[in-house]
């Protein structure tokens, strides 16, 4: 076996993955759209993705239908940098579909077709590859992976074989169309707030969470339930990292946005890159702040992640300012 066969991922996600159809007309609704875009999507998909284009060595969990959607999904996963060697099959459901409306700066509706289940959802613990999540550095879960069996115990059981391992992250990602109810998240994210080191999400994901809408009361909480590094992203007003000996607020890069729905995507990525290097926590968040912003002035969401040059280009350029 080669080397890149045998040695561990930097980076591996488990969770949604599906085709976006994005409407290539701003401000009208989905029955007047004449056109629309079709890209690789779904949050764990890509956060791969971005993770790959910072040059991290990265793979994700999870499944399609036998349908040529799903063939697309392997075809660009690869042609993205991203191994989809742990993306499975399931012949009886069909690879998930999401359209949305674009409506900037803040008004982005999902409509997702995953009904009866999306194969994502279908995950069991018996198909993981629980060495190479156990051996990889970063490893990265969303809490819509959570919303349904059998996808619910297969999370538990990666857990489990990683015994909550530095840089196990959960993103907070809570999206309440998937679930019965709010209070079944809640009782859902606080079971695995017990598996994890590090917490991500917005003001919103952290009230499911915790409790907690207030950014330091909800790192505050984050980090009492055990998680080694809690970040709350506020949109407009920045982002709160917080460990138990530092805290650190980033005021938000503007831009004029186009499509805000893959920038927490685009975070992610770039949060997984900058854990992995020697930097401050300010750095990583500044870095992982920008990132984001970035895919926001961009329509699509997988592939318009950033690259790190042009994350580098913006963090110099602020920095020549403030000098």
């Amino acid at each position: 076996m080669t080397e890149a066969a045998t040695s561990p991922f930097d980076l591996i996600t488990i969770g949604r993955i599906g085709v976006d159809l994005y409407p290539l007309q701003d401000g009208v609704g989905l029955e007047d759209v004449q056109t629309f875009g079709k890209y690789l999507g779904g949050s764990a998909t890509n956060v791969a993705i971005a993770a790959a284009r910072h040059g991290l060595r990265s793979a994700v969990i999870t499944a399609t239908g036998d349908d040529p959607f799903g063939r697309y999904a392997h075809r660009e996963l690869r042609r993205l940098g991203v191994d989809d060697r742990f993306v499975g099959t399931v012949g009886s459901l069909k690879t998930p579909v999401t359209f949305c409306e674009i409506f900037p700066p803040d008004d982005f509706p999902l409509y997702f077709y995953r009904d009866p289940l999306a194969p994502d959802l279908a995950l069991t613990g018996g198909e993981l590859d629980l060495d190479a999540i156990t051996r990889a550095t970063i490893y990265w879960s969303t809490v819509t992976g959570l919303s349904r069996e059998p996808s619910r115990a297969a999370h538990h059981v990666a857990w489990e074989a990683r015994g909550r391992a530095p840089l196990t992250i959960l993103d907070l990602d809570y999206r309440p169309m998937f679930w019965a109810s709010p209070e079944t998240a809640t009782a859902e994210v606080d079971r695995a707030l017990d598996r994890v080191t590090v917490a991500v999400g917005n003001r919103e994901e952290c009230e499911i969470a915790v409790g907690e809408t207030d950014p330091q009361r909800a790192a505050d909480a984050l980090l009492e339930r055990g998680v080694e590094l809690a970040i709350v992203k506020q949109g407009p007003r920045g982002v709160l990292a917080k460990t138990r000996e530092e805290s650190v607020e980033v005021a938000p890069y503007p831009v004029e946005v186009v499509n805000g729905l893959g920038a927490g995507d685009g975070f992610g990525g770039a949060l997984c890159y900058g854990l992995l290097q020697d930097w401050s926590l300010e750095r990583i968040i500044r870095f992982a702040n920008i990132a984001g912003a970035i895919v926001a002035t961009r329509r699509e969401c997988s592939t318009a992640m950033p690259t790190t040059a042009e994350v580098d280009a913006i963090m110099e350029e602020l920095e020549d300012v403030h000098s």
